[in-house]
């Protein structure tokens, strides 16, 4: 009905935002992307539209080449255009797979990314204080002594469970 356009509006923009977020560290947003368009890959091939499929896995291997040469140190930057569109060809992809709500999970990096922005404004504004030492939480981590390469790798460990997490979660629907 008329609900799906604010609905499609709000999944593009929020995602786009969100990855945009993500891409703050060498290889961070990257990596993030590489579990998540793993994940609708698989989920659209078991919904038999090989034409995602294909564009995910398309996009796997576009990431898997960016990522060579984006690991820390970069030598290479994904920027806003870049981190931006691939956010809104994700959110359009789990809106074709009719998975916009598993987008919750399967990007579940970028969603607390972003709360921890949301958070951050929200308290300065009503506490006159900082939740976070910066935000988002990459920077939070970074400020509290974590290594860049750290921080990296357990957001890639974190973005492959909850990518795993919610292929299961789809695969269990189709059942």
């Amino acid at each position: 009905g008329w609900w799906y356009i604010p609905f499609f509006i709000l999944t593009v923009v929020a995602t786009s935002f969100s990855v945009n977020e993500t891409d703050g560290l060498d290889g961070l947003a990257g990596g993030t992307l590489l579990a998540s368009f793993g994940a609708f890959a698989i989920i659209a091939w078991s919904q038999g539209r090989t034409d995602l499929a294909t564009m995910c896995v398309c996009i796997l291997g576009a990431l898997l080449g960016f990522l060579w040469f984006n690991v820390n140190p970069a030598d290479v930057f994904i920027g806003d255009t870049g981190a931006m569109s691939l956010g809104t060809v994700l959110a359009v992809v789990a809106l074709m797979t009719n998975q916009p709500f598993l987008l919750l999970v399967i990007g579940f990096p970028f969603v607390i990314e972003s709360i921890s922005v949301l958070l951050q404004v929200a308290s300065k504004r009503i506490r006159k204080k900082k939740l976070f030492q910066s935000s988002p939480l990459h920077h939070h981590l970074e400020a509290i002594g974590w290594k860049e390469p750290r921080i990296v790798m357990r957001f890639w460990l974190i973005s492959l469970v909850f990518a795993s997490v919610g292929v299961v979660l789809a695969l269990i629907d189709t059942i």
